[in-house]
């Protein structure tokens, strides 16, 4: 069985409130709790660290895991990225231009090992490394696009939002309407959807002169937990009654 979630609208979603989560939490380690970008990285790289290895090692597709492993990468991309640009001083535009040549590395390797970059399914263990990589990169190179919209450019979280959201919109008429390769559509999607959870995240927890909601990180944190874990149950409940549908078929 493969080791990835499907694609599906479901995933989607879940995708942009892992984000969300990722940003909030992030944030509330490294400011909230005045930990700093070292430490805040320090924190939730060896998180992950621990939540791949369980996910690696898995027989099968736990969606409990896989998606608690999707929520610890964008939280380390949140801090990663942060740190390029605040610790070490590199900026947006040169923190994105590693990312990038850090994700094309990946993928290339993926590709040289496996001769394609297919996400679902996902079988072989090593290729399921390359797959969490890439997803690591992506994450980064989303949340420095969505600080480099806000901070950069001067946009407003929730004019940031709409720009991603608008590139999103492309790619869906893209894949529906074109004939650009999916793999291709599939990771800008990916990284997309990254900055627009994470400008929704600052659009909730930001000072009200800001333009934020002035939520606190950690009740902002909750909230979209619970609204992720929501998400989790009800789509995989359905997709347990489409298989026993499909049982007496069979």
């Amino acid at each position: 069985m493969g080791k990835v979630a499907a694609v599906t609208l479901a995933f989607w979603i879940m995708k942009i409130l892992a984000t969300t989560l990722g940003e909030t939490a992030g944030d509330f380690l490294s400011m909230t709790l005045d930990l700093g970008y070292y430490i805040g990285f320090a924190i939730t790289f060896s998180a992950l660290a621990v939540i791949l290895f369980f996910q690696i090692r898995a027989p099968r597709y736990n969606p409990a895991l896989f998606w608690l492993a999707i929520v610890a990468t964008t939280t380390a991309g949140t801090e990663i990225s942060d740190m390029m640009d605040r610790s070490f001083g590199l900026g947006y535009a040169w923190g994105s231009v590693l990312l990038v040549t850090g994700l094309m590395a990946s993928l290339g390797v993926w590709f040289s090992r496996a001769r394609n970059l297919t996400v679902y399914p996902i079988l072989r263990r090593d290729v399921e490394v390359l797959f969490w990589i890439a997803v690591v990169f992506s994450n980064s190179l989303g949340t420095a696009f969505g600080d480099f919209l806000t901070d950069n450019m001067d946009l407003s979280y929730l004019q940031g939002a709409l720009v991603t959201a608008a590139i999103i919109g492309l790619v869906v008429v893209c894949h529906y309407m074109t004939r650009l390769n999916h793999i291709l559509l599939f990771w800008i999607a990916f990284i997309f959807t990254r900055p627009f959870g994470a400008t929704f995240g600052d659009l909730l927890t930001k000072p009200l002169e800001k333009g934020g909601m002035n939520m606190p990180r950690g009740a902002a944190s909750m909230v979209t937990l619970g609204l992720l874990i929501l998400v989790l149950v009800v789509s995989t409940m359905s997709a347990a009654r489409t298989r026993a549908a499909l049982e007496p078929a069979r």
